[in-house]
């Protein structure tokens, strides 16, 4: 363990030996191991605990733990208290987003504060492959295929090299104690759900298959490297000094559909979008898109981008967010088309209707008791509450769902599905596009 760890510390370059090392400790098995590997390797360190008061007593139990584990270990130890849910509602996050925020920006303060070279973190292979599988299944592009970094600015990750088995076995060779989190053991979220059934079922495949996935993360941040560099080349080479971007240029490059997804993407266009802008290029000058900052035009074998002028009149498309009581609370962005001039796509991000059939402005806002909607393809009612139970959402799943409405009516539950009274038909004259963006 100690080899493989310091082989890999070296092979990435991630510490020094002459400089204070910040370790995050929550008191489970993969933090006490950290800790435990770079003390006994002869790293200066310092323990740092977060309280995100999320598990009632039990968190108070981690703290004495990780307090406990520090001086047993004879390094300092320091801790800081969070009010995660709050934090979370004010800035509109997650609870698993808001302590990764909470967490990442306290640590770095206590780097600046006390001097340290890095901050070492528990993720170990088995988080890696988690990671991996998680982003395979939500079709991730080459980035979200590199597993996780063995180093990301002054974040460094020694434990990467070995699985979580291995670390189990030396805390139990060495006789070292640690804490479990209970809500490691639910699948209710997704990176448990993998780690707790689906990686054993691919084991039954391959009992080797985390190795190799690790393996094949490590190829793919090759080749990202590669793909990193012929991008810098096409943003040199596409965009002009103006700003546009040249399409003949651009369809000289292997894959330019994947090329422009990439030089637009900074302009905040979701990737279906910019397969419909590359679709474009084919036909009549003056077609506009939008991004929710950006405005793209297609003229004459160029793609002319600008920023979205301030209370530019698109508001016939914009969300009365005073109405549905939130503050953009998910990105969505709106285009009307004349029927002729898009291909309805099988994509649930992505949200088609009938645009006379609407009142605007659109509003959005959380579900409550008694609401409905035709649900796309049906003929009848059906309550909100009803069709989650039948699509088995959890209560945090229903606590984040959104609903697009228009006048007392739900149009989109969105991201799932729309409603049928709504839907493009013979009659339909024009369409209003709605790509949710995140």
């Amino acid at each position: 363990m100690l080899r493989e760890v310091r082989s890999y510390i070296e092979r990435f370059r991630l510490l020094s030996d002459d400089r204070l090392v910040l370790v995050g400790l929550s008191g489970g098995a993969d933090s006490v191991a950290l800790l435990a590997v770079l003390v006994e390797l002869g790293y200066s360190c310092v323990a740092l605990h977060c309280n995100f008061h999320l598990r009632g007593a039990e968190s108070d139990r981690d703290e004495a733990f990780a307090r406990e584990f520090a001086g047993l270990s004879q390094v300092p130890f320091h801790k800081k208290d969070f009010d995660t849910v709050s934090y979370a509602k004010e800035k509109r996050l997650s609870i698993e987003m808001a302590a990764r925020e909470l967490r990442y920006a306290w640590f770095e303060e206590m780097r600046m504060s006390l001097g340290g070279q890095a901050i070492a973190v528990a993720h170990h292979r088995d988080d890696s492959v988690e990671t991996f599988l998680m982003n395979l299944s939500r079709g991730s592009g080459i980035r979200g295929l590199t597993g996780i970094r063995p180093k990301n600015g002054f974040i460094v990750r020694p434990l990467l090299g070995v699985s979580r088995d291995e670390i189990l076995a030396w805390l139990a060779e060495r006789g070292y104690p640690y804490v479990v989190d209970s809500s490691n053991l639910s699948d209710v979220y997704t990176r448990n759900f993998i780690r707790l059934s689906v990686l054993p079922l691919l084991e039954r495949i391959n009992p080797s298959v985390r190795k190799a996935i690790s393996r094949s993360a490590e190829h793919l941040a090759a080749v990202e490297t590669i793909y990193l560099s012929v991008l810098k080349k096409a943003r040199e080479e596409v965009i002009t000094p103006d700003g546009d971007l040249s399409v003949e240029a651009l369809t000289r490059y292997p894959a330019p559909e994947t090329v422009l997804y990439e030089l637009l993407k900074d302009y905040g266009f979701t990737r279906v979008v910019s397969e419909n802008i590359f679709a474009a290029l084919s036909k009549e000058s003056g077609k506009t898109f939008y991004s929710r900052t950006h405005r793209l035009v297609t003229d004459r074998g160029f793609l002319r981008v600008a920023p979205l002028v301030e209370n530019e009149e698109r508001s016939r498309f914009l969300l009365d967010l005073k109405r549905g009581a939130c503050d953009e609370p998910v990105r969505l962005s709106f285009q009307e088309c004349p029927l002729r001039d898009f291909t309805i796509e099988k994509d649930k991000r992505i949200a088609y209707f009938d645009y006379d059939k609407l009142t605007f402005p659109l509003y959005l806002r959380r579900w409550k008791e008694g609401d409905w909607f035709v649900p796309f393809g049906m003929r009848g009612r059906k309550k909100l509450s009803d069709y989650f139970s039948d699509h088995k959402y959890s209560r945090i799943d229903k606590e984040r769902a959104w609903l697009l409405c228009s006048g007392d009516s739900v149009i989109w539950l969105v991201g799932e599905r729309t409603d049928d009274r709504f839907k493009i038909g013979k009659s339909t004259r024009r369409a209003l596009v709605v790509n949710f963006l995140g």
